[in-house]
């Protein structure tokens, strides 16, 4: 992965990498975490470290990317949504506790980027709202331009794993014509707050909490397909480019929100992605 070895050269922080099966530690056996941040009314990019948020002169997938040398303490920024794809799919029915089962096929849907929101961003339900559920789901992040990829290599091509919450309008019902809608408006698609490469993609415990209720708890372990066997069949459908979310599925039961809930998504070594459903619906 040429742009993400360049950057880590330029970091000269970094103490092992090597995708899906080592983390990446910034010195001191802390995972490096990447982000994107608003700062002095700017979007930017960096990685959270010691003394706060490494700036970078630009996005991680340029392999020019250095660091420009600022740190900036965390409680001084906004955190944005980690990355801007320029695709979010969802992968559908992975965990057999959500009535999943071991298809010939895989099962998955379109969101859109601009459903993508940050940390602490709003869920703003769409017009007509009736039934909104939470579903808490780990996020792969492709580092590079991938098509038809096998298993064996497909980890070599993830750039990292952030927090997702594949919010859904189920009021809408579930026609063809009405997953786009229901999955896909402005908001329902909150992201973050960290991309983390290097983790142990499918052994990471995942929990979602509604009101600081656990409503989902489980292990990516179980699901259906691994992180690697997503890529391989999406991409036989389809390029996918660095930057782009895929949303690997949630587990268990999901649950009806209401206006003012406090939804968080917690995954083991990347943090908590945290959002309030917004008090009065979009127009």
């Amino acid at each position: 992965m040429r742009a993400f070895r360049l950057l880590i050269a330029g970091l000269m922080c970094l103490a092992l990498w090597a995708p899906g099966h080592a983390q990446t530690v910034a010195g001191d056996d802390t995972p490096l975490q990447f982000g994107r941040f608003e700062y002095e009314g700017k979007a930017r990019y960096g990685f959270l470290a010691v003394g706060g948020i490494h700036e970078l002169s630009g996005s991680f997938f340029d392999a020019e990317t250095v660091t420009t040398g600022r740190v900036i303490p965390l409680e001084d920024v906004k955190l944005l949504a980690p990355v801007e794809p320029t695709k979010v799919i969802g992968i559908a029915f992975n965990y057999k506790s959500h009535s999943g089962k071991k298809t010939k096929d895989l099962a998955f849907f379109a969101k859109l980027p601009s459903a993508v929101v940050g940390p602490d961003a709003e869920i703003v339900p769409p017009p007509g709202s009736s039934d909104l559920h939470y579903e808490g789901e780990l996020v792969i992040v492709m580092g590079l331009r991938t098509r038809n990829v096998s298993e064996k290599d497909a980890l070599s091509h993830v750039y990292g794993v952030t927090i997702g919450n594949d919010v859904t309008e189920r009021g809408y019902g579930t026609s063809p014509f009405a997953v786009l809608k229901a999955k896909g408006a402005d908001t329902l698609s909150p992201m973050g707050p960290w991309i983390v490469p290097g983790l142990y993609y499918d052994k990471l415990k995942l929990e979602t909490r509604v009101n600081g209720k656990v409503v989902q708890k489980t292990s990516t372990s179980k699901m259906i397909r691994s992180c690697a066997k997503i890529i391989a069949e999406l991409s036989r459908y389809m390029t996918l480019e660095p930057g782009d979310a895929i949303y690997t599925g949630t587990p268990g039961k999901t649950g009806p929100l209401k206006p003012g809930d406090v939804v968080e998504v917690q995954v083991e070594g990347i943090g908590i992605l945290k959002n309030t459903v917004a008090k009065s619906a979009g127009n």
